[in-house]
């Protein structure tokens, strides 16, 4: 199987997780050009997400020297670990669902920084009890310059024109549960992964990250046939409406799910030498892609009153300095 045996290789797939986790979003900006509801999107997503699985097990877990290849890890795999690696990938659907829904009842800046951030703190921790890699002082002092940078978006957003009502209580209330789950997504996932695959060596019972990540895969699209078809039925959507969508809007769907498995697993791979602490912060400046996306590209702040250029400025300082120093952490 393949390993990061570098820091700077290990850092290169973290800036390749930032790039893909902040840029997946644009392709369910352009489903929704065509109105082509989130739901819809979602399950092309999710195949997206489970066939990456699929194919990087196929390929990075096969081949090389070190460690062992996919099939043979999964012959000798602990029902414990299994187990573990399918319920992350549960753990993050609903997370990512009941974001959504935050968003829809509270608005951005009120449920991103709220999700996201708490999702941000939670595995960041977790991650670094359950393996201490890197210098815990820096990488938590980058991780609160991250969340006031997250603070700083809530605060533009805050200033843009309101459409519509919304529900702000219920969107506080989603945005808690879905930062409490996808804060313990990545944990759980490192736990099903051996300590010391980074090295090639994989501890009986446990998981290479390339038999890991289809699993989770499994786990996203198992729990999407309940969870996205109660989405579906809130919103008045049937499986007719769904196969009536044309091959652009499947495409991107698809599209969407690689783009974030492919960081997951560059993400996953570079833990074993950054440790899963450091890999997960510095995923997390995704958030920083996204508002370069949301500012520079979609033009999300061009009704914006004036005075709310500092903030947007501000924040980005912020996740620079916050993402130089989780960087500076890596051992």
């Amino acid at each position: 199987m393949f390993i990061v045996d570098s820091a700077g290789l290990a850092i290169f797939f973290c800036a390749l997780t930032m790039l893909g986790w902040g840029s997946w979003a644009n392709t369910q900006k352009l489903a929704g050009k065509d109105q082509w509801p989130f739901p819809l999107y979602y399950w092309d997503y999710a195949f997206g997400v489970f066939a990456l699985g699929l194919i990087v097990m196929m390929t990075l877990g096969m081949f090389g020297s070190s460690g062992m290849s996919s099939f043979t890890n999964l012959s000798q795999a602990a029902a414990g670990p299994l187990w573990q690696a399918f319920l992350s990938g549960v753990l993050f659907n609903v997370s990512n669902i009941l974001l959504v829904v935050a968003i829809d009842a509270a608005g951005m800046s009120v449920a991103f920084p709220v999700g996201v951030g708490l999702a941000l703190v939670i595995g960041t921790v977790a991650s670094y009890v359950q393996s201490p890699k890197g210098n815990g002082d820096l990488l938590f002092a980058g991780v609160g310059l991250v969340m006031c940078a997250m603070i700083l978006s809530a605060v533009a957003h805050s200033r843009l024109p309101q459409k519509g009502n919304r529900s702000w209580k219920n969107g506080v209330i989603f945005a808690v549960i879905a930062g409490c789950l996808m804060g313990f997504f990545y944990p759980v996932l490192s736990k099903s992964i051996s300590p010391g695959f980074g090295t090639g060596s994989i501890l009986p019972g446990f998981l290479t990250p390339y038999t890991a990540l289809p699993l989770f895969g499994a786990g996203l699209l198992a729990s999407n046939l309940l969870v996205n078809t109660i989405f579906m039925r809130a919103g008045q959507l049937t499986y007719a409406d769904y196969l009536r969508g044309t091959l652009r809007l499947h495409s991107l769907g698809l599209a969407g799910g690689v783009i974030w498995m492919l960081a997951l697993s560059l993400n996953i791979i570079a833990s074993g030498l950054a440790g899963p602490a450091i890999s997960y912060a510095l995923g997390h400046g995704a958030t920083l892609v996204a508002a370069i996306w949301g500012v520079f590209v979609w033009h999300e702040f061009r009704d914006a009153p004036r005075g709310v250029g500092k903030f947007v400025a501000a924040m980005f300082v912020a996740y620079a300095c916050g993402l130089s120093l989780i960087g500076m952490a890596t051992p």
